[in-house]
């Protein structure tokens, strides 16, 4: 498991990744949901952004985009960004470069962004390389661990309160195994951070 924050050398490996953005004038924050679209997960995760007038960013998966074409058309609809999550959830890890590079463009043909996550942050020196002329690769700053059952509401909550801050990228993720921990954590998130001046915005291509 990941922690909380992201390891410096970790990021000073990849330091051509975006894993934050400079602190703004307004206060803002960069939500992004994994794994996505689920139909029992994403719309509830869209009803409540509208609620809060938060724009965020997907990193969809290929494979459940062509399953739920209308669910990913309303992300988009309601002004929200779309990423490149691989078409089948790959770990670049135990990938050979070239069938996850084929795994991206197939995703491509469903998902039309320049903006790619890597599926479990796990992406090699020569996959970045290859994947640096087309694609933005968009990591994070703070992650929520809404994913893990391990976690309760309250520490995934903790996790973003406690660690998040002006230019941040969050992380959730719009999954099955996430529904309980993000519908409750993430309107606890909008309504803490709103409070204190935050915007929320999606991703810039």
């Amino acid at each position: 498991m990941f922690p909380v924050k992201p390891p410096y050398l970790l990021q000073a490996i990849f330091s051509s990744f975006i894993w934050r953005y400079e602190p703004s004038e307004k206060k803002s924050l960069y939500l992004t949901f994994d794994d996505g679209p689920e139909p029992q997960v994403t719309p509830f995760v869209l009803d409540i952004l509208k609620q809060y007038k938060a724009k965020a960013t997907f990193f969809c998966v290929g494979e459940n985009v062509h399953k739920n074409p209308d669910l990913y058309k309303r992300i988009l609809i309601e002004g929200h960004k779309t990423g490149n999550h691989s078409y089948n959830h790959l770990n670049g890890w135990k990938t050979k470069s070239e069938n996850y590079i084929n795994n991206i463009q197939k995703c491509a043909l469903v998902v039309n962004s320049k903006l790619f996550r890597p599926p479990y942050g796990k992406i090699t020196p020569k996959q970045a390389k290859l994947l640096r002329p087309f694609f933005k690769i968009v990591m994070w700053d703070v992650l929520s661990g809404d994913y893990s059952e391990q976690n309760s509401e309250m520490k995934c909550y903790e996790n973003i309160a406690n660690h998040a801050s002006n230019g941040s990228i969050i992380v959730f993720h719009d999954s099955l195994k996430s529904k309980k921990n993000v519908l409750s954590v993430l309107p606890k998130t909008l309504e803490h951070f709103s409070k204190k001046g935050y915007s929320f915005l999606p991703v810039p291509d």
